[in-house]
């Protein structure tokens, strides 16, 4: 039991002796300091929660930087696809295109694409439809109604349904 205390203390220290480098490999990937800081912190506390693994103790610095890495990653991952799939219409606002086209970035665009893509094939065909209309081929949601047999209305709740399942399957994954 003593050799884990001293174990989670030594990972602790870790943490704290390169938070600045851990804090500038986070903000590489997401681009914003704070959020880069408050990731550096659940990285820690998820990393003392987690337990004891043979990797941690052996390399603490390695896994530091990998547990930051990864949620880094997550978050890039979701705020990317969230702002490119969620941002209102009318509002004029473009979304900026990824700092780098690296094979890191594509593999990230690639498994956010395939996790809508599973959500949206689990949906009713109905409410997939409609979702497709809308957001793929830029019909109104009077056209989309007209082609359907429902109400605009109808239409409007069944595209935020479909919203609604994109964004829960991309917060559980």
């Amino acid at each position: 039991m003593d050799v884990l205390k001293g174990s989670a203390r030594r990972l602790g220290q870790v943490y704290a002796e390169h938070r600045t480098q851990l804090k500038r490999a986070a903000h590489h990937i997401v681009g914003d300091a704070h959020l880069a800081e408050d990731l550096v912190h659940d990285a820690c506390v998820r990393a003392l929660e987690a337990g004891a693994e043979d990797v941690a103790f052996l390399q603490p610095l390695s896994y530091a930087h990998r547990v930051v890495r990864n949620l880094a990653i997550d978050r890039y991952r979701r705020n990317a696809l969230e702002a490119h799939l969620f941002e209102p219409e009318d509002s004029g606002a473009l979304v900026p295109a990824p700092a780098a086209h690296t094979p890191e970035a594509m593999a990230i665009g690639h498994e956010t694409l395939a996790c809508v893509a599973r959500a949206l094939a689990a949906l009713p065909e109905r409410v997939r439809r409609a979702f497709e209309l809308y957001r793929l081929e830029g019909r109104t949601q009077r056209e989309i109604g007209a082609e359907l047999g429902l109400s605009a209305a109808t239409v409007n709740q069944l595209i935020h349904e479909a919203l609604d399942s994109c964004r829960a399957a991309l917060r559980a994954s």
